[in-house]
This record gives structure tokens, sequence and C-alpha cells, in this order.
């Protein structure tokens, strides 16, 4: 069982009584629940005992007795005698708080919804499937159909590929966790923005590396600065980054920094994964890039990782790594331990809708594009205060708040129907409480509703006494 100390959960709760009129056990507990709903702290975790977290936030013991009391009536804590308080997931479909009616809107996620043509490949997937009986099913590579496509896919896009520099994953989520551990050791140093994927920083850090912070914004991009000094600093041996479209604030590195990034990781021994999910969901972008790897010496190892989870559907769990055939070949060794193979249907399924992959992407701009532009009309009518990016491509932009009270506000926005994930889900130890992720990719009626909620939960924090907290990691 892992335990959390008090310190961590000092970091992580960081500005809990800034933002909020209500009792002090009422917010202690309000900010530990959204830790649980967003992730960051998960079922099974072990609390840091009523004295000792009372210590480190300077409150009084009653005061974390009554909200660890607080978590446990809502079912988000079970306190045993000699084995302190741990964190549990309610069971319950819907919680206490939650309106009843039309359920919660999720916008924790940002997805698109299945392409059209999905139903008739899969129909077609399943009667070119017998062609595979006589295998073991048992595929760790990917099947050569789909390899070959993925490999002309690249090669098209200005990246020469073979089929043998090509491994199918089970999602680029998987992709990330199969690389993590598969490259780094214990105590290595891996580079990662700030903000970020989180599952990524999660992966990375399961694989026991010590991350290496580099700011990104909305409004500058990358810190060059702050780029180059940590890998010349540090020497990590992984780098996680976002190139295209980055998540969450939707910018994309210029081709000078590609190249320069990858020259500088090259003579530093650092081998750079680029998560490329959302590489060509440009929606006006007036240059399109070459995946990242393009932009290396012949000789370059960086590492691309690519999936349809987000152009096709998230349900088709199919991504990919591409990579030197001497990494492929380590990855294989690798992955037995956590599974044995990637299902041949949904591959198939990838397979067929190759064939008209740009007829694919140019739908999901056009819906891209309404999005963006209904996401910022309704805020700019209904949250004229908020600083809204208007971004060229991806599914998400990086709305500046104003003042640290995303955290709040996400709670508030529960209360009104809508699951929306906190800016600090996006970085490390509680920063860019500034800031909210909002998808772009969601139908009209869905965006309309969400945003909805949003402005009645803006009202309702409003009314409560904002104090700057002061922190500059927060602002980015």
């Amino acid at each position: 069982m892992t335990l959390l100390s008090a310190r961590s959960l000092d970091l992580m709760l960081d500005g809990w009584r800034a933002t909020t009129a209500m009792p002090a056990y009422e917010a202690l507990a309000d900010r530990i629940r959204l830790l649980v709903l967003d992730g960051r702290v998960a079922p099974g975790v072990r609390l840091p005992a009523e004295r000792d977290l009372a210590g480190q936030l300077g409150v009084s013991r009653t005061t974390v007795a009554a909200a660890y009391a607080e978590l446990r009536e809502r079912q988000y804590l079970t306190s045993v005698r000699g084995s302190g308080s741990v964190i549990r997931q309610p069971q319950a479909t819907a919680l206490p708080d939650e309106p009843q009616g039309r359920g919660m809107l999720d916008f924790s996620k940002a997805g698109l919804p299945a392409l059209p043509e999905l139903a008739a490949a899969a129909v077609d997937a399943a009667h070119r499937l017998p062609a595979y009986f006589g295998t073991s099913g048992f595929d760790p590579v990917g099947i050569p159909e789909l390899r070959q496509a993925l490999a002309d896919r690249y090669t098209h896009r200005g990246l020469p590929t073979t089929p043998d520099q090509i491994m199918v994953t089970l999602g680029a989520q998987h992709a990330i966790a199969l690389i993590a551990r598969t490259i780094v050791a214990r105590g290595d140093r891996a580079l990662v923005e700030t903000p970020s994927y989180p599952h990524a920083m999660e992966a990375l850090r399961g694989a026991g590396a010590r991350l290496v912070p580099v700011p990104v914004s909305s409004a500058d991009g990358w810190d060059e600065e702050a780029l180059e000094q940590a890998i010349q600093r540090t020497s990590p041996s992984i780098g996680y980054l976002m190139p295209d479209f980055h998540n969450p604030t939707g910018r994309s590195m210029s081709a000078g920094l590609r190249q320069r990034t990858l020259a500088l990781a090259d003579r530093h021994g650092t081998t750079l994964v680029a998560d490329e999910t959302m590489g060509e969901l440009d929606i006006d972008s007036v240059e399109r890039m070459l995946p990242f790897a393009a932009y290396g010496g012949g000789g370059t190892q960086a590492i691309t990782i690519g999936s349809v989870d987000k152009t096709v559907w998230g349900g088709i769990r199919i991504g990919w790594i591409r990579a030197d055939r001497s990494v492929i070949a380590r990855l294989v060794r690798a992955r037995s331990s956590g599974d044995l193979g990637t299902p041949a249907l949904e591959q198939l399924v990838v397979a067929g809708l190759m064939a008209d992959y740009d007829g694919i992407l140019e739908t999901r701009r056009r819906q891209l594009r309404a999005g963006r532009d209904l996401v910022g009309r309704l805020l700019a009518e209904k949250l004229p205060e908020w600083d809204v990016p208007r971004v060229d491509g991806g599914l998400t932009t990086w709305v500046g708040l104003g003042a640290p009270v995303s955290s709040q506000l996400t709670l508030a926005a529960r209360t009104e129907g809508l699951q929306i994930a906190a800016g600090p889900r996006f970085g490390l130890d509680g920063a860019f409480e500034r800031f909210l992720r909002i998808p772009i990719s969601y139908p009209a009626a869905e965006t309309e509703r969400a945003v909805d909620a949003l402005a009645a939960a803006w009202a309702t924090v409003r009314r409560h006494a904002v104090v700057d907290t002061g922190w500059v990691a927060e602002v980015v």
C-alpha cells in the first residue's frame, strides 16, 4: 500500500483555502476529493495521519479529522484502526452531490465521436479476419497489412519508413508505458513539458524516472532556453514531447526548434519520444509539419507514437510506435511481460480505413473547426473575462481564468452536471490553478450545455473572495 506523505499532499493541495469561504474542513475534503476524481490520488493510497497533515498544513487536528470524516461519509475514504485512512473510489454510478436526470456530462476527456464509416469498416474487417485463423493470434508487432499501411503513411508524409520500423500497440498510452519501462532505468531523468498529458507523466514516474519539467504556454509555446538548459544540465535518458498541437495548450513546435532539439538530444544521449496522436489534426495551419523524426540527422533515434484514438474513435484501441529497427526489437522483447499482442480484428479495421485516411482527416478538421469556433463564441458571450486562445489544431484550448481557482471551479461544475479536469491535472505539484482545459471536439448541444455549466459554476466561485496565491509556478 502506497503512503502519501503529508508534504506531498500539501504540495498537491496548494491554495486549497484561498478560493472559498466554506469551512476549512469542507474545503480540505473537497480538494482531496478532486484529487481522487482527477486521478492524481489513486484508490488504495493511504493518506497521512491526521496529526502529521495538520502540522504540515498549519491547521488543527480537529479540522483534518472532520475533513477525513466528510470523505468517509461520501465514500471516498476507508479508515481501519491500525491501517490508517485509505482512498477508495465510490462504487455508485452517481455521486451524492451530482445532479439527477440528464446525467453527468464528461468533458474530462478530449476525443471525437466515432467516425461514421467505422461500422462498415468493422463489417469488412470481420469478413477478412478468417485469413488469419491459421495463425496463433498472438502478435507482438502487428499484422503485415497494417504495418505496411502505416509505413506508407509515414513515407507519404516525408519520413521514409519500412514495416520493420513499426510496432502496433494497444493505443498510444500503451505505447508510452511500454517505451518508458523499456528505456528508463530507476533514477533516470525524463524530460517532460509542463503542462502535459498526465498519463504520460504517470507512466514515466511508474518506470522510476525523475521528471525534469520544461514550460510550454499558449502565448509563447516552448521556453526554448529552459528546454536547452534542461537537456544540457541533466542529460535525461528520455524526453517526452508533443510537438504538434500540444495537449493542452494547442501549440506546435517550429521546424527550427524541432531541428535544434533533436540535435541537442543526440549530443547528450537523450532519446526523444514524440507523441503525434494529434499530429495531423490541423484546423487551419498554414504550414503542415513533417513527422518529428524527419527533422533529425540521418542517424536520429527519435521515437514516434501515433494512434487512431483521436481520428477514428477512442474505442478502437490501436496505436503504434515508429522507431529504429533495434529499438523495435527491444520493445518486442519487453512487451511479453505486459501483454501478448494487439487484436487482429481491430488492426484489420484500421488497415481498411487507412486507404482513405486523408478523407477521414478532412472530415475531422471540419468538425474541429466548427467546435473551436463555437467554444470561442460561447465563452466570449458568457465568460468574457476568460482568456481563450484561438488554436490552429488539436482537440483542446487552454483557457486562462485570471485567478487561481481551477480546482474550485471544477468542483462547482460537478454540481452543475459537468465533469472537467482542473488545470493542476496537467502539471506537477499543484501548478496551473489559473488554467482550465476545454475540449473543442464535442457536439454542439453538449458544448453549449458544458459552457452553461461553467458559467453557472463560475458565478458560484465568484461569490466568494478570491485571494491570489502569488505562486509564480502557476503562471505560464
